[in-house]
Protein backbone atom coordinates (compact mmCIF):
# COMPACT_ATOMS: atom_id res chain seq x y z
CA UNK A 1 0.00 0.00 0.00
CA UNK A 2 1.49 3.36 -1.06
CA UNK A 3 2.07 6.10 1.46
CA UNK A 4 -0.22 9.11 1.44
CA UNK A 5 1.39 12.24 -0.03
CA UNK A 6 0.80 15.71 1.38
CA UNK A 7 1.98 18.58 -0.82
CA UNK A 8 2.56 21.98 0.80
CA UNK A 9 2.83 24.98 -1.54
CA UNK A 10 4.54 27.80 0.35
CA UNK A 11 7.35 27.79 2.90
CA UNK A 12 6.16 30.64 5.14
CA UNK A 13 4.60 30.49 8.58
CA UNK A 14 1.46 28.61 7.46
CA UNK A 15 3.31 26.03 5.39
CA UNK A 16 6.00 25.20 7.93
CA UNK A 17 3.47 24.95 10.77
CA UNK A 18 1.39 22.57 8.66
CA UNK A 19 4.43 20.36 8.07
CA UNK A 20 5.40 20.14 11.74
CA UNK A 21 1.79 19.47 12.76
CA UNK A 22 1.46 16.62 10.27
CA UNK A 23 4.61 15.11 11.72
CA UNK A 24 3.35 15.53 15.28
CA UNK A 25 0.54 13.16 14.34
CA UNK A 26 2.00 10.72 11.82
CA UNK A 27 5.70 10.61 12.88
CA UNK A 28 6.70 9.95 9.27
CA UNK A 29 3.99 7.64 7.93
CA UNK A 30 3.13 9.95 5.01
CA UNK A 31 5.22 11.64 2.35
CA UNK A 32 5.50 15.43 2.60
CA UNK A 33 6.52 17.52 -0.38
CA UNK A 34 7.29 21.23 0.01
CA UNK A 35 7.24 23.64 -2.93
CA UNK A 36 8.63 27.08 -2.08
CA UNK A 37 9.88 29.97 -4.18
CA UNK A 38 12.38 30.90 -1.45
CA UNK A 39 14.23 29.13 1.33
CA UNK A 40 11.82 29.15 4.29
CA UNK A 41 12.39 32.15 6.55
CA UNK A 42 10.44 34.23 9.05
CA UNK A 43 9.25 37.39 7.32
CA UNK A 44 8.58 39.18 10.62
CA UNK A 45 12.30 39.00 11.49
CA UNK A 46 13.31 41.07 8.45
CA UNK A 47 13.07 44.41 10.36
CA UNK A 48 15.64 43.08 12.87
CA UNK A 49 17.86 42.09 9.97
CA UNK A 50 17.45 45.59 8.49
CA UNK A 51 18.64 47.22 11.70
CA UNK A 52 21.57 44.76 11.80
CA UNK A 53 20.58 43.27 15.18
CA UNK A 54 20.51 39.72 13.76
CA UNK A 55 22.49 38.05 11.00
CA UNK A 56 20.95 36.60 7.87
CA UNK A 57 21.46 33.05 9.11
CA UNK A 58 18.99 33.71 11.95
CA UNK A 59 16.15 34.41 9.49
CA UNK A 60 15.72 30.88 8.25
CA UNK A 61 13.10 28.63 9.83
CA UNK A 62 13.61 25.32 8.05
CA UNK A 63 17.18 24.55 7.02
CA UNK A 64 17.98 21.55 4.81
CA UNK A 65 18.99 19.46 7.88
CA UNK A 66 15.72 20.33 9.59
CA UNK A 67 13.69 19.45 6.49
CA UNK A 68 15.56 16.14 6.36
CA UNK A 69 14.67 15.49 10.03
CA UNK A 70 11.04 16.07 9.13
CA UNK A 71 11.24 13.77 6.14
CA UNK A 72 10.34 16.53 3.68
CA UNK A 73 11.20 16.39 -0.01
CA UNK A 74 11.67 20.04 -0.96
CA UNK A 75 11.48 21.84 -4.29
CA UNK A 76 13.08 25.14 -3.25
CA UNK A 77 13.29 28.00 -5.72
CA UNK A 78 10.30 26.61 -7.60
CA UNK A 79 6.82 28.08 -8.06
CA UNK A 80 3.50 26.36 -8.65
CA UNK A 81 1.98 27.38 -11.98
CA UNK A 82 -1.03 25.10 -12.43
CA UNK A 83 -3.36 23.02 -10.29
CA UNK A 84 -5.64 20.29 -11.63
CA UNK A 85 -7.81 19.00 -8.76
CA UNK A 86 -9.62 16.59 -11.08
CA UNK A 87 -6.50 14.41 -11.35
CA UNK A 88 -4.74 15.67 -8.17
CA UNK A 89 -1.69 17.13 -9.91
CA UNK A 90 0.38 20.24 -9.33
CA UNK A 91 2.63 21.63 -12.07
CA UNK A 92 5.74 23.71 -11.30
CA UNK A 93 7.44 26.46 -13.28
CA UNK A 94 10.08 24.03 -14.61
CA UNK A 95 7.43 21.61 -15.91
CA UNK A 96 7.66 19.15 -13.01
CA UNK A 97 4.34 17.49 -12.21
CA UNK A 98 3.61 16.33 -8.65
CA UNK A 99 0.69 14.16 -7.66
CA UNK A 100 -0.91 14.53 -4.23
CA UNK A 101 -3.47 13.05 -1.89
CA UNK A 102 -3.84 16.30 0.07
CA UNK A 103 -2.68 19.74 -0.99
CA UNK A 104 -2.21 22.87 1.11
CA UNK A 105 -2.07 26.25 -0.63
CA UNK A 106 -0.07 28.65 1.54
CA UNK A 107 1.52 30.87 -1.08
CA UNK A 108 1.26 34.08 0.95
CA UNK A 109 1.09 37.60 -0.44
CA UNK A 110 3.06 40.00 -2.59
CA UNK A 111 3.46 43.76 -2.14
CA UNK A 112 1.43 46.17 -4.25
CA UNK A 113 3.01 49.39 -5.47
CA UNK A 114 1.12 52.58 -6.24
CA UNK A 115 0.45 52.49 -10.01
CA UNK A 116 2.21 55.73 -10.93
CA UNK A 117 4.96 56.48 -13.47
CA UNK A 118 8.37 55.59 -12.03
CA UNK A 119 7.11 53.16 -9.39
CA UNK A 120 9.09 50.31 -10.95
CA UNK A 121 12.30 52.26 -11.43
CA UNK A 122 15.58 51.45 -9.60
CA UNK A 123 15.70 52.96 -6.13
CA UNK A 124 12.00 52.33 -5.49
CA UNK A 125 11.65 49.26 -3.30
CA UNK A 126 9.13 47.21 -1.41
CA UNK A 127 10.08 45.57 1.88
CA UNK A 128 8.45 42.15 1.86
CA UNK A 129 11.00 39.55 0.79
CA UNK A 130 14.60 38.87 1.77
CA UNK A 131 15.76 40.03 -1.66
CA UNK A 132 13.91 43.31 -1.20
CA UNK A 133 15.40 43.67 2.28
CA UNK A 134 18.87 43.44 0.73
CA UNK A 135 17.98 46.30 -1.64
CA UNK A 136 16.64 48.52 1.15
CA UNK A 137 19.68 47.82 3.32
CA UNK A 138 22.02 48.90 0.54
CA UNK A 139 20.31 52.29 0.28
CA UNK A 140 19.68 53.00 3.97
CA UNK A 141 22.99 54.62 4.83
CA UNK A 142 23.37 56.99 7.75
CA UNK A 143 22.24 60.48 6.73
CA UNK A 144 20.29 59.26 3.69
CA UNK A 145 16.82 60.66 3.12
CA UNK A 146 14.31 57.79 2.96
CA UNK A 147 10.70 58.36 1.96
CA UNK A 148 8.10 55.78 2.89
CA UNK A 149 5.00 55.72 0.70
CA UNK A 150 2.24 54.29 2.87
CA UNK A 151 1.72 54.57 6.63
CA UNK A 152 0.03 51.28 7.45
CA UNK A 153 1.10 48.33 9.58
CA UNK A 154 3.75 47.12 7.11
CA UNK A 155 5.40 50.55 7.08
CA UNK A 156 5.40 50.72 10.86
CA UNK A 157 7.17 47.39 11.25
CA UNK A 158 10.34 48.94 9.80
CA UNK A 159 10.20 52.54 11.07
CA UNK A 160 12.31 51.77 14.14
CA UNK A 161 14.86 49.88 12.08
CA UNK A 162 15.24 52.76 9.62
CA UNK A 163 15.56 55.35 12.39
CA UNK A 164 18.18 53.22 14.14
CA UNK A 165 20.31 53.46 11.00
CA UNK A 166 20.38 57.26 11.24
CA UNK A 167 18.33 58.08 8.16
CA UNK A 168 16.14 61.12 7.69
CA UNK A 169 12.63 59.69 7.35
CA UNK A 170 9.55 61.08 5.62
CA UNK A 171 6.25 59.18 5.60
CA UNK A 172 3.46 59.99 3.14
CA UNK A 173 -0.04 58.50 3.22
CA UNK A 174 -3.02 58.94 0.89
CA UNK A 175 -5.53 58.47 3.74
CA UNK A 176 -6.28 61.41 6.04
CA UNK A 177 -4.47 59.64 8.93
CA UNK A 178 -1.61 57.23 9.56
CA UNK A 179 -2.40 53.56 10.33
CA UNK A 180 -5.89 53.89 8.80
CA UNK A 181 -6.70 50.16 9.01
CA UNK A 182 -5.33 49.69 12.50
CA UNK A 183 -6.41 52.59 14.71
CA UNK A 184 -8.98 55.39 14.75
CA UNK A 185 -8.27 59.10 14.07
CA UNK A 186 -7.89 59.94 17.78
CA UNK A 187 -5.24 57.27 18.23
CA UNK A 188 -3.54 58.21 14.97
CA UNK A 189 -3.14 61.79 16.17
CA UNK A 190 -1.29 60.57 19.28
CA UNK A 191 1.07 58.43 17.15
CA UNK A 192 1.65 61.21 14.63
CA UNK A 193 2.65 63.70 17.31
CA UNK A 194 4.95 61.09 18.84
CA UNK A 195 6.70 60.44 15.52
CA UNK A 196 7.18 64.14 14.85
CA UNK A 197 8.88 64.49 18.24
CA UNK A 198 11.29 61.80 17.07
CA UNK A 199 12.16 63.62 13.86
CA UNK A 200 9.83 61.90 11.38
CA UNK A 201 8.11 64.12 8.81
CA UNK A 202 4.50 63.05 8.23
CA UNK A 203 2.26 63.99 5.31
CA UNK A 204 -1.27 62.60 5.20
CA UNK A 205 -4.05 63.05 2.65
CA UNK A 206 -1.57 63.38 -0.22
CA UNK A 207 -1.78 61.74 -3.65
CA UNK A 208 1.43 60.60 -5.31
CA UNK A 209 1.36 61.23 -9.07
CA UNK A 210 4.86 60.29 -10.29
CA UNK A 211 8.39 59.32 -9.28
CA UNK A 212 11.12 60.87 -11.39
CA UNK A 213 14.90 60.56 -11.63
CA UNK A 214 16.87 63.60 -10.49
CA UNK A 215 20.62 63.16 -10.64
CA UNK A 216 21.16 60.20 -8.29
CA UNK A 217 18.00 60.92 -6.30
CA UNK A 218 14.26 60.50 -6.70
CA UNK A 219 11.72 63.29 -7.01
CA UNK A 220 8.24 62.41 -5.77
CA UNK A 221 5.52 64.53 -7.31
CA UNK A 222 2.10 64.93 -5.68
CA UNK A 223 -1.23 66.23 -6.92
CA UNK A 224 -1.81 68.34 -3.84
CA UNK A 225 1.51 68.79 -2.03
CA UNK A 226 5.07 69.96 -2.55
CA UNK A 227 7.58 67.65 -4.22
CA UNK A 228 9.93 65.53 -2.15
CA UNK A 229 13.49 64.87 -3.30
CA UNK A 230 14.86 61.77 -1.63
CA UNK A 231 17.61 59.16 -1.82
CA UNK A 232 15.46 56.06 -1.40
CA UNK A 233 11.76 55.27 -1.77
CA UNK A 234 10.09 52.40 0.06
CA UNK A 235 6.61 51.41 -1.08
CA UNK A 236 4.46 50.07 1.76
CA UNK A 237 1.10 50.41 0.09
CA UNK A 238 -0.49 47.04 0.73
CA UNK A 239 -0.31 43.40 -0.26
CA UNK A 240 -2.39 40.98 -2.32
CA UNK A 241 -2.64 37.19 -2.02
CA UNK A 242 -0.67 35.10 -4.51
CA UNK A 243 -3.58 33.42 -6.27
CA UNK A 244 -3.13 34.16 -9.98
CA UNK A 245 -1.74 30.68 -10.66
CA UNK A 246 -5.06 29.11 -9.58
CA UNK A 247 -6.99 30.52 -12.54
CA UNK A 248 -9.03 27.78 -14.19
CA UNK A 249 -8.47 25.33 -11.33
CA UNK A 250 -12.04 25.39 -10.04
CA UNK A 251 -10.93 26.52 -6.57
CA UNK A 252 -13.48 29.00 -5.18
CA UNK A 253 -11.85 32.39 -4.66
CA UNK A 254 -13.45 35.54 -3.26
CA UNK A 255 -11.03 37.93 -1.53
CA UNK A 256 -9.04 34.77 -0.81
CA UNK A 257 -9.60 31.03 -1.17
CA UNK A 258 -12.91 30.36 0.56
CA UNK A 259 -12.39 27.73 3.29
CA UNK A 260 -14.57 26.10 5.94
CA UNK A 261 -13.85 25.56 9.65
CA UNK A 262 -11.47 22.74 8.73
CA UNK A 263 -9.55 25.01 6.31
CA UNK A 264 -10.82 22.98 3.35
CA UNK A 265 -11.64 24.70 0.07
CA UNK A 266 -14.58 23.71 -2.11
CA UNK A 267 -12.35 20.79 -3.23
CA UNK A 268 -12.27 18.50 -0.15
CA UNK A 269 -8.58 17.49 -0.39
CA UNK A 270 -7.34 21.02 -1.14
CA UNK A 271 -6.73 23.23 1.90
CA UNK A 272 -5.66 26.87 2.21
CA UNK A 273 -3.94 28.75 5.03
CA UNK A 274 -2.48 32.15 5.82
CA UNK A 275 -2.72 35.23 3.63
CA UNK A 276 -4.45 33.37 0.78
CA UNK A 277 -7.27 31.93 2.91
CA UNK A 278 -10.65 33.55 3.48
CA UNK A 279 -11.58 31.69 6.64
CA UNK A 280 -13.75 31.95 9.74
CA UNK A 281 -13.63 35.25 11.63
CA UNK A 282 -13.82 34.80 15.40
CA UNK A 283 -15.77 37.99 16.13
CA UNK A 284 -18.19 38.33 13.22
CA UNK A 285 -18.79 34.65 12.56
CA UNK A 286 -18.38 35.35 8.83
CA UNK A 287 -15.34 34.88 6.63
CA UNK A 288 -12.36 37.19 6.30
CA UNK A 289 -8.78 37.35 5.08
CA UNK A 290 -6.50 38.12 8.03
CA UNK A 291 -3.02 38.51 6.56
CA UNK A 292 -1.21 38.40 9.91
CA UNK A 293 1.33 36.03 11.45
CA UNK A 294 -0.87 34.63 14.26
CA UNK A 295 -3.57 33.63 11.77
CA UNK A 296 -1.00 32.02 9.46
CA UNK A 297 0.37 29.96 12.36
CA UNK A 298 -3.09 28.85 13.50
CA UNK A 299 -4.27 28.10 9.97
CA UNK A 300 -1.17 26.04 9.28
CA UNK A 301 -1.56 23.94 12.42
CA UNK A 302 -5.29 23.32 11.95
CA UNK A 303 -4.87 22.47 8.26
CA UNK A 304 -1.94 20.19 9.05
CA UNK A 305 -3.93 18.34 11.70
CA UNK A 306 -6.82 17.78 9.33
CA UNK A 307 -4.53 16.65 6.51
CA UNK A 308 -3.12 14.11 8.97
CA UNK A 309 -6.57 12.62 9.46
CA UNK A 310 -7.79 14.50 12.53
CA UNK A 311 -11.09 16.37 12.76
CA UNK A 312 -10.04 19.73 14.18
CA UNK A 313 -12.47 22.61 13.75
CA UNK A 314 -11.10 26.15 13.81
CA UNK A 315 -12.99 28.65 15.97
CA UNK A 316 -11.89 31.54 13.83
CA UNK A 317 -9.08 34.05 13.60
CA UNK A 318 -8.86 37.26 15.61
CA UNK A 319 -7.80 40.34 13.71
CA UNK A 320 -4.93 41.85 15.68
CA UNK A 321 -2.02 44.17 14.99
CA UNK A 322 0.71 45.08 17.46
CA UNK A 323 3.66 47.29 16.59
CA UNK A 324 6.07 49.53 18.45
CA UNK A 325 7.76 52.70 17.27
CA UNK A 326 10.28 54.69 19.31
CA UNK A 327 9.12 53.08 22.56
CA UNK A 328 5.42 53.66 21.87
CA UNK A 329 3.30 50.49 21.76
CA UNK A 330 0.34 50.46 19.35
CA UNK A 331 -2.19 47.63 19.37
CA UNK A 332 -5.66 46.91 18.04
CA UNK A 333 -7.83 43.82 18.30
CA UNK A 334 -11.03 42.49 16.83
CA UNK A 335 -13.89 44.72 15.69
CA UNK A 336 -12.31 47.98 16.88
CA UNK A 337 -13.91 49.94 14.02
CA UNK A 338 -17.55 48.78 14.26
CA UNK A 339 -19.55 51.96 13.41
CA UNK A 340 -22.62 51.50 15.60
CA UNK A 341 -21.07 49.66 18.53
CA UNK A 342 -20.96 51.10 22.05
CA UNK A 343 -17.48 52.40 22.82
CA UNK A 344 -15.53 53.80 25.76
CA UNK A 345 -12.47 55.90 24.91
CA UNK A 346 -9.94 57.73 27.07
CA UNK A 347 -6.99 59.95 26.17
CA UNK A 348 -4.13 60.92 28.47
CA UNK A 349 -2.15 63.18 26.19
CA UNK A 350 0.59 63.88 28.74
CA UNK A 351 1.68 60.21 29.02
CA UNK A 352 0.84 59.79 26.05
CA UNK A 353 -1.83 57.10 26.32
CA UNK A 354 -5.05 56.30 24.51
CA UNK A 355 -7.46 53.42 24.62
CA UNK A 356 -10.78 52.53 23.11
CA UNK A 357 -12.97 49.62 24.19
CA UNK A 358 -15.71 48.38 21.85
CA UNK A 359 -18.71 46.42 23.13
CA UNK A 360 -21.46 44.06 22.09
CA UNK A 361 -23.61 44.01 25.22
CA UNK A 362 -21.19 43.14 28.02
CA UNK A 363 -18.73 41.37 25.74
CA UNK A 364 -15.58 43.19 24.63
CA UNK A 365 -15.37 42.71 20.85
CA UNK A 366 -12.61 45.16 19.95
CA UNK A 367 -10.01 47.50 21.41
CA UNK A 368 -7.25 49.99 20.65
CA UNK A 369 -4.39 50.53 23.10
CA UNK A 370 -1.60 53.08 22.82
CA UNK A 371 1.05 53.80 25.42
CA UNK A 372 4.75 53.93 26.19
CA UNK A 373 6.35 50.52 26.34
CA UNK A 374 7.95 51.26 29.70
CA UNK A 375 4.55 51.89 31.30
CA UNK A 376 3.89 48.48 32.82
CA UNK A 377 0.15 48.66 32.23
CA UNK A 378 0.76 49.02 28.49
CA UNK A 379 2.62 45.73 28.14
CA UNK A 380 0.39 43.80 30.55
CA UNK A 381 -2.87 45.20 29.24
CA UNK A 382 -2.14 44.28 25.62
CA UNK A 383 -2.16 40.61 26.61
CA UNK A 384 -5.21 40.94 28.83
CA UNK A 385 -7.33 42.84 26.33
CA UNK A 386 -6.48 40.25 23.68
CA UNK A 387 -7.67 37.54 26.08
CA UNK A 388 -10.92 39.35 26.84
CA UNK A 389 -11.71 39.84 23.15
CA UNK A 390 -10.61 36.33 22.17
CA UNK A 391 -12.56 34.57 24.91
CA UNK A 392 -15.78 36.56 24.41
CA UNK A 393 -16.35 36.33 28.16
CA UNK A 394 -19.33 38.23 29.61
CA UNK A 395 -18.04 40.93 31.91
CA UNK A 396 -21.34 41.87 33.59
CA UNK A 397 -20.81 44.65 36.14
CA UNK A 398 -17.14 44.93 35.15
CA UNK A 399 -18.19 46.62 31.94
CA UNK A 400 -19.39 49.65 33.89
CA UNK A 401 -16.23 49.53 35.99
CA UNK A 402 -14.11 49.75 32.82
CA UNK A 403 -16.11 52.75 31.63
CA UNK A 404 -14.71 54.71 34.57
CA UNK A 405 -11.41 52.80 35.00
CA UNK A 406 -10.19 51.87 31.50
CA UNK A 407 -6.58 51.63 32.69
CA UNK A 408 -7.42 48.91 35.22
CA UNK A 409 -8.11 45.94 32.96
CA UNK A 410 -6.48 43.57 35.42
CA UNK A 411 -9.39 43.64 37.86
CA UNK A 412 -11.91 42.71 35.16
CA UNK A 413 -9.58 40.14 33.62
CA UNK A 414 -8.97 38.30 36.90
CA UNK A 415 -12.57 38.50 38.12
CA UNK A 416 -13.94 37.10 34.85
CA UNK A 417 -11.63 34.05 35.03
CA UNK A 418 -10.61 34.67 31.46
CA UNK A 419 -7.34 32.77 31.83
CA UNK A 420 -9.15 29.58 32.84
CA UNK A 421 -11.38 29.84 29.78
CA UNK A 422 -8.49 30.39 27.40
CA UNK A 423 -6.42 27.50 28.81
CA UNK A 424 -9.21 25.07 27.96
CA UNK A 425 -9.33 26.27 24.34
CA UNK A 426 -6.07 24.97 22.92
CA UNK A 427 -5.90 25.21 19.16
CA UNK A 428 -5.69 21.46 18.49
CA UNK A 429 -7.48 20.30 21.62
CA UNK A 430 -4.35 18.86 23.20
CA UNK A 431 -1.05 20.02 24.71
CA UNK A 432 1.60 21.17 22.26
CA UNK A 433 4.70 19.12 21.51
CA UNK A 434 8.14 20.76 21.83
CA UNK A 435 9.60 21.54 18.40
CA UNK A 436 12.80 19.54 18.95
CA UNK A 437 10.74 16.39 19.46
CA UNK A 438 8.92 16.70 16.15
CA UNK A 439 10.56 14.67 13.42
CA UNK A 440 9.96 11.81 11.03
CA UNK A 441 10.92 8.53 12.69
CA UNK A 442 9.65 6.09 10.09
CA UNK A 443 12.43 3.82 8.86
Amino acid sequence: MSRKRHVIVGGGTAGINAITTIREYDRGDAEIVLVAAERPYARMTLPYYLERSISESHLFTATPPRLAQLGVHAYLGRRATRLDPQVNTLTLDDGTTITYDNLLIATGSSPVKVPVPGAESPGVHSFWTLEQAHQVMAGSKEGAHVTMVGAGFIAFTILDALLSLGVKLTVVEIAPQILPRMIDPEGAQVVEEWLKKHGVEIRTGVHLSAIEEEDEKKRLRFQDSEDIVTDLVIMATGIRPNLEWLEGSGIQVNHGIVVDHYLRSNIPNVYAAGDVAEGPDLISGGRAVHAIEPTAMEHGRVAGANMAGQQVAYRGSLLMNIVGVQNLEIASFGAWNTPDAETFSTLKAERPAYRKLVWDGDRLIGAILLGRANDIWTTNDIGMVKGLVQSGVRLGRWKEYLRHNPFDLKSAFVASRTTAQLLSRTLLGRPSIPAHRVRAVRS
